[in-house]
């Protein structure tokens, strides 16, 4: 098969799956900025430079292929967005996401706006951060007593880490938090938790192994309520067994949430493992239709180039990216700044 004939069929497959046809546009309007020395600045620890070392291998995978691709080029054609859109496909960003910057992208060339591959470079970061900032709102914890914050997630995403991580990072603004063990399934997943809360100053409510993880929900609730915590943080089992199990155990966790907290959970966090790339797109579909999730936790983007499922992720469900982690060290769990993502990818 011949390049044209290449570019011919990944177009036409793209577009069976999508269901859209070339005439066919979901665009998001973004001015192109102009294209200008970023000046951020590092917080104390330097987060920025972490960032950027954290997402090297995306950038390498994703940005370092785009600008193989067009960089130096004084003329962007419909072939070149052929190639464009292979490259984002394959570096997670999802078919869905693809072809709607893909699309974008058209719309500016058909009015002569992409001049150059320059111009391209921005265009599409300018898209990137759109679609990012769409959903975009930072958690907040406060007017709220207890908050109750319901972690979700499968098994080895670091979910239980993420709590611990969470609760040291609240202790230290000076809330006080409760962490409840409802994963009362997998082995050692409640002395995990403990060892977390011990190293954050934190107790933890727990049954033995095997107890109904509703049970925990509710000693927990009925304890963060009599101790007047600001913050309470559940654990939860990460199966997919089935689809009707998973629904059935969210929805009695939120009943009994519910009823002893009226309002309550106020967030209930989907952590999910970036280095799964379009895994952790079945798992935020399966779990936002059984467990209403409300916002997003990615951990280790620092040892993926998958990290384009950030933009995928959010983008897809409408949800917003609260979290990213960049590393094994208790500070390295963030606020997740669309800014600050697009400017570590695409920043020389």
């Amino acid at each position: 098969m011949g390049q044209q004939e290449q570019k011919g069929f990944f177009r036409g497959l793209v577009d069976k799956i999508t269901g859209s046809g070339p005439s066919q546009t979901n665009e998001v309007e973004t001015a192109v900025p102009p294209i200008e020395a970023e000046e951020l600045q590092d917080s104390g620890s330097g987060f920025f430079s972490r960032l950027k070392s954290s997402l090297k291998k995306t950038k390498d995978g994703l940005v370092g292929r785009i600008d193989a691709l067009v960089m130096g080029k004084k003329e962007i054609d419909a072939d070149t967005l052929e190639e464009l859109e292979e490259i984002l496909i394959t570096s997670d960003i999802g078919v869905k996401t693809t072809v709607e910057l893909v699309r974008a992208l058209e719309q500016r060339l058909g009015r002569n706006e992409l001049k150059d591959g320059e111009a391209l470079r921005a265009a599409l970061k300018a898209d990137i951060l759109a679609r990012l900032n769409a959903h975009h709102s930072v958690l907040d914890i406060d007017g709220r007593h207890p908050f109750v914050l319901l972690v979700i997630g499968v098994n080895g995403v670091g979910k239980t880490t993420t709590i611990g991580k969470l609760a040291s990072r609240f202790t230290g603004s000076g809330k006080r938090v409760l962490l409840a063990a409802a994963d009362t399934f997998r082995a050692a997943a409640a002395e995990q938790l403990e060892a977390w809360g011990e190293r954050s100053g934190v107790d933890v409510i727990r049954h033995q192994e095997g107890a109904d993880p509703s049970a925990v929900v509710f000693d927990a609730c009925k304890a963060a309520l009599a101790r007047k915590v600001d913050i309470l943080i559940i654990d939860t089992a990460g199966r997919l067994h089935t689809k009707v199990n998973l629904m059935e155990e969210m929805k009695k966790i939120h009943r009994v949430i519910s009823r002893e907290i009226p309002g309550a959970p106020h967030e209930t966090l989907l952590v999910l493992d970036a280095a799964t790339g379009q895994n952790a797109i079945s798992q935020a579909r399966l779990f936002k239709e059984a467990a209403g999730v409300t916002g997003i936790a990615l951990t280790k983007l620092d040892g993926t180039a998958k990290g384009g499922i950030v933009v995928a992720v959010s983008h897809e469900f409408g949800l917003p990216v609260r979290y990213i982690g960049v590393g094994e060290a208790i500070d390295d769990l963030r606020d997740f700044n669309p800014q600050e993502f697009t400017d570590a990818l695409f920043q020389a």
